[in-house]
């Protein structure tokens, strides 16, 4: 039963992503300038993924020299994070702007941390390959 109702609110939740019309019905128009810093955010978010694919593929293209399985894991890792970021992108962006139109706080997530981590992580793996020339 909570199963079948958590894939409830997330198939409304999804369903508002393509029904932005939806999300406008709610509440009251807030400032014209929070709306829009939302939408700042959200494609400086879908930057980050588009940035975070085109590593995926830096890395698999510019480090062939790199063991299979680490640059498989690596390129990998790079797109999935890619996707979940442009994913949870539009997903922050509708929720923020149903917080706002309803006068509640913001919504707080860890997914920033949680991508800063990763990327951090796999930054430093790279660095070690490079440094022990595991990638000439």
């Amino acid at each position: 039963m909570i199963l079948t109702e958590g894939l409830r609110s997330a198939g409304a939740a999804v369903r508002l992503w393509f029904s932005p019309a939806r999300v406008r019905a709610e509440g009251t128009t807030p400032d014209y300038r929070f709306s829009l810093a939302n939408e700042r955010t959200f494609l400086a978010w879908l930057r980050t993924g588009l940035a975070l694919i085109g590593g995926g593929f830096a890395v698999d293209q510019f480090l062939p020299r790199l063991h299979q399985g680490l640059r498989v894991t690596c390129t990998v890792v790079l797109l999935v994070g890619g996707a979940l970021c442009a994913l949870r992108a539009v997903n922050h962006w509708v929720r923020c702007e149903r917080a706002m139109r309803r006068g509640e706080d913001l919504p707080v997530t860890r997914f920033p941390t949680a991508m800063a981590l990763g990327v951090g992580v796999l930054a430093v793996a790279v660095v070690v390959l490079v440094l022990l020339g595991r990638t000439t």
